[in-house]
């Protein structure tokens, strides 16, 4: 029979705790953790039983941490840190040349690189098994969290994340912002104010994605209205086909734009001022003293160090690119 602290803290029921302190809504948190509301309730409930006090409450429609909750969350997150340290510490003892490696991808990243460096790295290390993800940027915090993945390749600086203090990045290139239009008028620009890129419709990430944040931020800041979006994509291939057939505007990343050469009577210019950011690997502290993901790494930055990102990406497109970005 189980003792209290072992229902408490089963892997399960923190798990649901997490999802719904996460998102405060019991349809949303049980629809991600795949399970049905009442069943999502029922577990919250007896956790609430088993210590004794309420961890949640509402506000009209609105779900509340309580003051329980709040204890319960820290405590969640303490367990995981040492759960997490643990595994860490333990893998730290074990070959750079075998076990498995996971990487979470942002969406909006092109991957062609780092393709090509997983099979390049397979051919020297066929016993370490390299899995890649392409996740939203909050899975990719939440795996990191939760130490589901070892690295993480998105963008920062990202101002989302409040805590950095478990986590270490390292810097692999900027990153330009393109704007990319279909305005013969503009078409000898090679930088352009933001106000004037307000001359037709746009299509643009989603909100909440990160290079939407970026774009409305650095429009906000030069006290320019945000342009209007017409439709809104999550990857850029999406983005780039949609703005193709309609002729609306877009801004994608210098990286995506030279593997994917713009079309005809398609023209590009940098922001004026730039909007850049940086494209890093993100993971827990320490996570590269596991002596595989050091020797991941490691190969990396010889891999690069042999031919750059950029110079890779223009010759992965046979230079198909003319136009000088």
């Amino acid at each position: 029979m189980k003792s209290k602290q072992e229902t408490i803290f089963s892997s399960k029921t923190l798990t649901y705790f997490l999802q719904l302190a996460d998102t405060m809504n019991y349809t949303q948190a049980a629809q991600i953790l795949g399970i049905t509301q009442p069943a999502l309730t029922q577990q919250i409930k007896k956790l609430e039983h088993t210590v004794g006090a309420p961890l949640f409450y509402s506000v009209g429609k609105k779900l509340r941490l309580s003051d329980a909750g709040y204890t319960m969350l820290k405590a969640t997150h303490n367990i995981n840190e040492v759960l997490n340290q643990a595994t860490d510490e333990i893998q730290q003892s074990t070959s750079p040349t075998k076990g498995e490696i996971n990487i979470g991808m942002s969406a909006s990243i092109e991957s062609r690189v780092f393709e090509d460096f997983i099979t390049k790295y397979y051919e020297k290390q066929p016993d370490v098994m390299i899995t890649l993800y392409t996740l939203t940027r909050k899975e990719i915090w939440e795996r990191l969290e939760n130490n589901r993945i070892d690295l993480a390749i998105m963008y920062l600086p990202d101002d989302s994340i409040k805590n950095w203090k478990p986590y270490e990045s390292r810097k692999i290139l900027n990153e330009d912002l393109l704007f990319i239009h279909h305005d013969e008028k503009l078409a000898k620009q090679k930088k352009i104010k933001l106000r004037d890129t307000l001359n037709a419709n746009w299509v643009t990430y989603p909100d909440g994605y990160y290079l939407d944040g970026v774009l409305r931020e650095s429009y906000k800041n030069q006290l320019v209205d945000v342009p209007k979006s017409v439709a809104r994509f999550t990857t850029p291939d999406q983005i780039r086909r949609f703005a193709e057939t309609t002729g609306v505007n877009k801004a994608l990343p210098a990286s995506y734009v030279i593997s994917h050469p713009v079309s005809d009577n398609t023209w590009m210019a940098r922001f004026d001022p730039a909007i850049n950011f940086d494209l890093s690997f993100v993971f827990r502290k320490d996570k590269d003293e596991i002596p595989r993901i050091s020797s991941f790494l490691a190969e990396f930055d010889d891999y690069l160090n042999e031919e750059s990102y950029t110079e890779r990406l223009r010759k992965m497109i046979g230079n198909q690119n003319k136009q000088k970005i």
